[in-house]
């Protein structure tokens, strides 16, 4: 059972990684909470914004929809349907054009059949089982002293941040592509296009803070178990 014993590694690299991630959910959440409460001075809702992206790419077959919540916005590949939520789909907050252009800006990635997109969703369902069960294999291949079981388990949680991995790009594309839009179609003025900036730059460092944690949780399991080999 000494592998749930004191976890020095725990404590030198997750819980730096977590508070990394937790901090950057309070900056986005605090830049989401101050620039919605700022109306652009064009009057343009978040549905109309990210009409405007899809039109700038000549994107005509996605359609735009309200869901309830709050910060549930996403684009749905599989529907064509942008989907933004009570306070994006009809706000004039320059939070709210700034997420809804990046989620059109998902669309056109789709519509371009993106490579990265490509590469994530074909790796989805191997990193979904890795997921899974990566680490149950891993603990099983301990108790047991079976040290290919241990490499196998460890291989399929690595696919958790590689997925996260792979998904930076896809982001920060979304919200160049979103950015360049709002820019060229004049949609914000100086100071606005700077909060939909501060916004889309805030939720972005959030996935680069889940991928932090999950090389963290990766380092610490590979140094557990090498330790045991020693």
């Amino acid at each position: 059972m000494g592998f749930f014993y004191y976890d020095q590694y725990y404590f030198m690299l997750v819980i730096p990684a977590f508070l990394f991630a937790l901090a950057m959910q309070l900056f986005v959440k605090s830049a989401y909470n101050s620039q919605s409460k700022i109306r652009n001075s064009r009057g343009i809702t978040g549905a109309q914004a990210a009409a405007r992206v899809l039109y700038h790419y000549g994107i005509t077959n996605v359609r735009i929809e309200q869901v309830a919540g709050t910060m549930t916005d996403h684009f749905d590949p599989k529907t064509n349907v942008i989907r933004l939520s009570d306070g994006v789909y009809n706000s004039t907050s320059v939070a709210a054009v700034g997420i809804a252009c990046h989620e059109a800006g998902h669309a056109a990635q789709h519509a371009e059949n993106y490579a990265p997109i490509r590469i994530r969703n074909s790796i989805l369902p191997v990193c979904n089982i890795g997921s899974t069960i990566g680490f149950p294999l891993a603990i099983l291949g301990y108790f047991l002293g079976f040290e290919p079981l241990i490499s196998v388990g460890l291989l399929l949680y690595a696919l958790i941040a590689v997925f996260q991995l792979v998904t930076l790009p896809v982001e920060f594309n979304a919200s160049r592509r979103a950015l360049k839009v709002i820019e060229d179609d004049n949609m914000l003025c100086d100071d606005e296009y700077k909060g939909a900036k501060k916004v889309l730059s805030a939720a972005a460092m959030t996935y680069v803070a889940a991928l932090a944690v999950s090389v963290a949780n990766l380092l610490r399991f590979m140094l557990r178990f090498s330790s045991r080999r020693n």
